[in-house]
């Protein structure tokens, strides 16, 4: 079959994606604001219960400041006992692997990665981490995450929506329903599907299974303490060893694997992710999982426009998103068609299949790395080191611009209105008038509030890789020297910073510098720009209405939405361009030669 027949399943895939957005984003709209679903009569005694348990008045609102402090409070909370539990995992039960507890660093580092939605993993799930660690500790976290970012775009809608208040609803409101009528309905659905399609969910034992015959691999040879053994050169010293078995991980399995797609988590129950065959195993579930991927962040959109009156400025901002998105994906899909030069000189054809899953292909492979990396996902369906040097360079460059194609729940749609206000206070100054969105005049402290949700991603991954690239150390943990070894740097802290989760790979991120400065990164990454965004949302919401008149530029047309695409395409080149010439271009241009 030719490679560009695998094209129809995408293009099927991204027009139900255009088909389902209008009745996600109306649900969505209905569920924060209150409004009867179907799902009203099943979960709306439970919604009650919380709020008389917890001791919420669902009816009370919160100014930006109370709504900051109590999303930081509660994700530090959620943090402190995730630390504690990966720290005492081997005293807590389901742990029939008997796996010991976390080293502090990567406990440390671990529970900073799922709090702040990156889900960056230092460690293999299935040699790590027990049952009850990944359900009670990783896929709560992958809710209760996901809400977070939901509930700042929902609170910068109200600001964008609401006129002279200083109100911009409650926290815990916001997050219960995004929990109870969003996330877990949806995710029990596609769990189904998942196990029906032989995704495991057990609570069995790992299973020693005998090969069918012997196999010979070879492998790093270790002390009696288990330290690597070296030779003068400093390469591993390697010996043979027989094969006659294998350890086959089991566990509780499609239940994480719903919520990490439909909450743009990613952090897989296995090493490898969702190219492994229990989390992903056929052509089916991977066009349901890049589904689950976007539709929560596309269906934003549409709720956008719906809340503040207007359903076209939803339409526009998704007509960016999804122009973004087609055409990366097709630069991605030519550079792995295309291969390498030498790989074509030595015969072989059908593209670069290196890394990537044989029932996936080409096609799916390069959606899948797009829309995970487009949002901030990090699951992985291939390598994304072994794709060529200008396909790697796109999931790179989507993490660099602030993952707005969709972007993550909630973080992708607020980031993208940043990146919107910037271009209407550009437009604005280039016409000589007061710059307006939604009728709300943007002034300086909208601008500052954008530039900080736009830029501390940015400058903490440049200046991350400046520090690695000079500490011997973390130089030391790079597998690959030149361009491809900088790339990998670069993308590690890029993936840390924007809460994707995603890897390189080629790099040793288990060491004490990554653990320490990736949590810091990832930090700065989540909360700077979400509480600079419920500032805005405060500040938007304090202002009157100004009707629009006939120096408005209208930013619900084509042009607009043209002009918007331009902004991001140019900030993201002043500030990434030398980086990446110096990796997968420079990668490239050595290829080439």
């Amino acid at each position: 079959m030719p490679v560009y027949a695998d094209l129809i399943q995408s293009f099927v895939l991204l027009a139900l994606l255009v088909v389902l957005v209008r009745p996600m984003g109306g649900f969505m709209k209905k569920v924060y604001q209150g409004e009867p679903t179907l799902l009203t009569p099943l979960i709306g005694p439970c919604e009650r219960l919380l709020y008389r348990l917890c001791g919420v008045d669902p009816d009370e609102e919160m100014t930006w400041q109370r709504y900051a402090r109590s999303m930081v409070l509660f994700n530090l909370v959620l943090g402190v006992t995730l630390f504690a539990m990966l720290l005492l995992q081997h005293l807590l039960p389901l742990n029939p692997q008997r796996m010991p507890g976390f080293p502090w660093q990567l406990a440390f580092n671990t529970a900073v990665s799922f709090v702040t939605n990156t889900n960056w993993q230092a460690y293999s799930g299935e040699q790590a981490a027990s049952y009850f660690t990944q359900m009670v500790g990783l896929t709560v976290h992958n809710f209760v995450s996901a809400a977070t970012g939901m509930a700042v775009a929902i609170a910068l809608i109200r600001g964008f929506a609401r006129r002279k208040t200083t109100a911009i609803g409650n926290f815990w409101v916001d997050m219960t329903r995004g929990t109870l009528y969003i996330l877990l309905p949806f995710s029990l659905i596609a769990a189904l599907f998942l196990v029906s399609q032989g995704v495991i969910q057990n609570f069995s034992a790992y299973r020693n299974v005998p090969l069918v015959q012997p196999a010979s691999i070879e492998k790093p040879k270790s002390d009696e303490n288990g330290n690597l053994l070296r030779d003068a050169a400093g390469r591993p010293v390697m010996e043979t060893v027989t094969v006659k078995d294998a350890l086959i991980p089991m566990g509780p399995v499609a239940s994480q694997e719903a919520i990490k797609e439909l909450g743009t988590n990613g952090g897989g129950f296995f090493n490898a992710n969702s190219a492994h065959p229990f989390e992903n195993p056929t052509p089916l579930t991977n066009f349901v999982e890049i589904l689950l991927i976007l539709l929560i962040p596309a269906g934003l959109t549409v709720t956008f426009g719906l809340m503040v009156g207007n359903i076209a400025q939803g339409r526009a901002l998704f007509g960016v998103m999804l122009l973004l998105l087609v055409f990366t994906f097709g630069v991605l899909f030519w550079a792995e068609t295309a291969g390498t030069s030498l790989a074509s000189t030595l015969g072989v054809q059908g593209g670069n299949m290196e890394g990537k899953e044989i029932r996936f292909g080409i096609s799916g492979s390069a959606l899948f790395s797009v829309a995970t990396t487009a949002t901030s996902c990090g699951a992985v369906n291939a390598m994304h080191d072994s794709l060529t040097p200008l396909g790697g360079m796109i999931p790179l460059g989507l993490i660099l611009l602030g993952e707005i194609v969709f972007g993550g729940v909630g973080s992708g749609l607020y980031t993208m209105l940043a990146f919107a206000v910037i271009a209407v206070f550009v437009s604005g100054l280039m016409i000589g008038r007061t710059p307006e969105y939604l009728g709300k005049k943007i002034e300086v402290r909208e601008m500052w509030m954008s530039m900080l949700t736009i830029l501390t991603a940015g400058v903490t991954v440049l200046v991350m890789s400046g520090i690695a690239m000079i500490t011997p150390s973390a130089v030391a943990s790079m597998a690959n020297p030149g361009a491809h070894g900088l790339s990998e740097v670069l993308y590690a802290f890029a993936s840390m910073a924007n809460n994707n989760g995603s890897a390189f790979a080629g790099l040793n991120a288990s060491t004490g510098f990554y653990t320490i400065l990736g949590s810091l990164s990832m930090l700065l990454g989540r909360y700077v720009p979400a509480i600079a965004i419920l500032a805005m949302a405060g500040s938007l919401a304090e202002k009157k209405y100004v009707p629009p008149s006939l120096g408005t530029l209208p930013t619900d047309k084509v042009p607009f939405a043209l002009w918007l695409t331009l902004v991001i395409l140019i900030v993201g080149a002043l500030t990434f361009f030398p980086a990446l010439a110096l990796g997968p271009i420079v990668e490239h241009l050595t290829m080439t030669m």
